[in-house]
């Protein structure tokens, strides 16, 4: 009998510590996010002033502290030449990073530090830790929950004002017009969704917005189906 108490209490445990992981791991998917949208901003590092020597001589659109993001070249759906950044300002001909998604940490790590990226030293053990985990173990399927062709988003318009007026309305106001400072979220939602999902998701950097990652994936989608409801000015 003592026996069999034993393997349950360290069946709970193990369960109890895979657990704590999983949900660890979800915070560091979600910082991995925020520094894969402006890492300098998440760190509080200098903000890059010379356009980086890896962007491409052909995209004259943009120069300096932009061309230092990993989204500016690898798009907000992660892939890059194939995805939203195949036509527009952020044209590069870069590929991106579909690839990666079940690649071992260090594989990414070791890109982000080499010659072309020129990461190294840049951030700490802990940032490129969670970059890689986002990059590795936090991708999902965009074509999935975002319709390509007319950008609009597969999730329940319904539940996504529940969840929006509950979580979000506080800081963005029912209408989505505040802060004063930024666009209307109708508008950012419609112009570029997969960018509003990967916000929805990890948060923005330097600022004190929730992330929703450690939630189903369809919560997202239907608050960003509820956004592309919202006034667009």
């Amino acid at each position: 009998m003592k026996n069999v108490i034993s393997i349950l209490i360290a069946v709970s445990i193990l369960a109890f510590s895979q657990f704590t992981f999983a949900a660890e791991e979800d915070s560091s998917m979600a910082r991995g996010g925020k520094l894969y949208d402006k890492w300098f901003a998440v760190i509080g590092a200098q903000k890059p002033s010379e356009t980086h020597p890896a962007w491409p001589a052909s995209n004259t659109k943009k120069k300096g502290n932009a061309t230092h993001r990993c989204k500016a070249c690898h798009g907000w759906d992660l892939m890059g030449k194939d995805g939203a950044y195949a036509s527009g300002s952020y044209k590069t001909g870069i590929k991106g990073l579909k690839h990666l998604q079940g690649a071992s940490n260090s594989t990414v790590i070791a890109a982000m530090q080499d010659s072309t990226h020129g990461f190294a030293g840049k951030m700490d053990d802990q940032d490129f830790t969670d970059l890689a985990n986002f990059i590795t173990r936090g991708q999902f399927d965009m074509d999935a929950v975002i319709d390509r062709k007319s950008k609009k988003a597969k999730g329940d318009i319904a539940q996504g004002e529940r969840y929006y007026n509950t979580v979000c309305a506080g800081c963005h106001a029912k209408s989505g017009k505040e802060p004063e400072d930024m666009a209307a979220l109708g508008e950012l939602a419609n112009k570029n969704p997969w960018e509003i999902i990967q916000k929805i998701q990890n948060g923005q950097p330097d600022e004190k917005m929730p992330a929703m990652r450690a939630f189903d994936l369809q919560v997202s989608v239907d608050i960003l189906s509820y956004l592309q409801t919202l006034p667009r000015e």
